[in-house]
């Protein structure tokens, strides 16, 4: 839905979190979609290579079927938040229906982060979930799900677009792994030398 940084107006009118600025140059990592077996552990042996702590927004339906890799997550130090069960659009869903999804995911999720899938969500689903949940957003999106993309474009993204306080999205999805486990050390290394300290989303 979002191309690599989400504007003003946007921002406006979901009324989320879109990044965190506390004065420090903070960068905040997130990961989307797992856990993945073929992908989340590689994920976690980056971050430990440079002691970096991220947060992960995980499909309730990934964790009920991988909950050794999840708890691997919780036992790393790393911050989880629900994604849903399913990973269903909220603009394609009732709001009962998506609400009730979300609480499903929340049976083996215990977290008061939550991000909708592909960001799509009405207002109306935004206003109940917000009286349970901090709802994440993004303000970075490296868009490493798209296989026309190379390494280098997603590391381009993050260069061009992250600034203190940003919230940055990769995937821990055999769909991105491709682009991802290149860029992600790479953006990392980055950041480093640009002085930016790495924090978990509370």
């Amino acid at each position: 839905m979002f191309v690599e940084r989400t504007n003003k107006i946007l921002q406006l009118f979901i009324p989320a979190i879109w990044n965190i600025k506390d004065g420090t140059r903070s960068i905040y990592l997130t990961f989307d979609d797992g856990p993945c077996p073929e992908v989340t552990p590689k994920v976690l042996d980056i971050l430990d290579k440079y002691n970096i702590k991220a947060t992960f927004f995980c499909v309730g339906d990934n964790v009920r079927r991988h909950p050794q890799i999840f708890d691997l997550l919780i036992k790393n130090g790393h911050r989880v938040g629900n994604h849903t069960m399913h990973h269903i659009k909220g603009f394609n869903t009732s709001c009962n229906e998506y609400l009730r999804d979300v609480e499903e995911a929340g049976t083996v999720i215990d977290s008061n982060l939550f991000r909708p899938p592909y960001g799509r969500i009405t207002l109306r689903q935004l206003k109940e979930l917000k009286k349970r949940y901090k709802v994440i957003m993004w303000d970075v999106i490296t868009r490493d799900y798209n296989p026309r993309l190379k390494p280098d474009k997603c590391l381009s993204i993050v260069k061009k677009f992250s600034k203190p306080g940003s919230i940055i999205i990769f995937h821990d999805s055999q769909k991105s792994a491709a682009n991802m486990l290149t860029a992600l050390p790479m953006a990392i290394e980055w950041l480093i030398k640009e002085g930016y300290t790495f924090k978990t989303i509370e």
